[in-house]
């Protein structure tokens, strides 16, 4: 905690399985807090043992909020969990909140804000939808160009999402999506007195803690989960079919993959996002975090 009083809330980030549920649950039970999810995995109440969300018994512990409140179909948004946030502090009365996830781009909009973009009408989508089946994501890419070259350039070629929404936008105003980033919509804890702590263990134990943590929620139930979401037969670009591990199991269960192989691509996927949520803290974050190996952190 800081000297000098209470922060306005503790922030906790760091790569998945590094630890931040149960150092944000700790912190929890010592100052009197509410853990707030902030992974935007964890969000849907469709993948509780695939997405590491708490288990009941420990959401009983202490007060968890923003956990599983969002049902599959929705591509829920930082924008939405800002607005989320905000409500849910103003009923706090006092508590400490505690923001614990690795969602970068949701600690970005506490802070910082977000740019709202305008609503996509159904017809849009569901061309842009129709137009990009059975084509490389490359290809879009080269569409966006064409309209919007600007956009195109900000994003990597193999976004298939963004690229996909930028070219939404587009069809539906006439505009490249940039020009909706204008002022921002402040964020809930903007200039607010923060504790900011980044987990972040050594790689080789993170590896090796990423690849036992996966085979033991298939061993736990993560394949029944995935059957119950493939058969709902959701749109496949939606946020939570693309969750780490959905894409695998799903091909594991058309035949495409056994099981190992299945298990193996959910890995491979989460140790590149757990790379991925590391260098994207270290540039895009600022100076203002802690960064503490875990071991480091059990001691707060």
């Amino acid at each position: 905690m800081e000297a000098g009083g209470r922060p306005a809330a503790i922030l906790i980030a760091g790569p998945t399985a590094s630890g931040k549920s149960a150092l944000a649950a700790r912190l929890a039970q010592r100052h009197g807090g509410v853990v707030i999810n902030t992974d935007s995995m964890q969000v849907y109440g469709d993948l509780r043992r695939l997405t590491a969300r708490p288990a009941p018994d420990e959401e009983a512990r202490v007060p968890h909020r923003l956990y599983g409140h969002v049902d599959g179909a929705v591509n829920y948004s930082a924008g939405q969990f800002s607005r989320d946030a905000a409500a849910l502090l103003a009923t706090l009365d006092g508590r400490l909140p505690i923001f614990v996830g690795g969602t970068g781009l949701y600690f970005r909009a506490l802070e910082q804000g977000f740019s709202e973009l305008p609503p996509v009408p159904e017809a849009v989508r569901m061309q842009v939808r129709s137009e990009a089946e059975g084509r490389p994501t490359e290809a879009l890419h080269a569409d966006l160009a064409r309209h919007d070259p600007d956009g195109a350039m900000r994003l990597r070629p193999s976004d298939r999402m963004r690229v996909m929404r930028a070219l939404e936008i587009f069809l539906a105003t006439g505009r490249p999506i940039a020009s909706f980033y204008g002022d921002p919509v402040p964020g809930p804890l903007a200039g607010q007195s923060l504790e900011r702590l980044f987990l972040a263990p050594d790689r080789t134990v993170l590896r090796t803690r990423i690849d036992a943590r996966f085979r033991t929620m298939v061993a736990e139930g993560a394949l029944d989960e995935v059957s119950r979401l493939r058969a709902r037969k959701l749109d496949p670009m939606l946020p939570v079919m693309r969750a780490h591990g959905v894409p695998g199991l799903i091909a594991h269960f058309d035949g495409a993959l056994d099981l190992e192989a299945a298990i193996a691509r959910g890995q491979a996927d989460t140790r590149a996002y757990a790379k991925r949520q590391v260098t994207w803290f270290r540039h895009q974050m600022g100076t203002g975090w802690r960064w503490l190996d875990p071991d480091a952190a059990a001691e707060l």
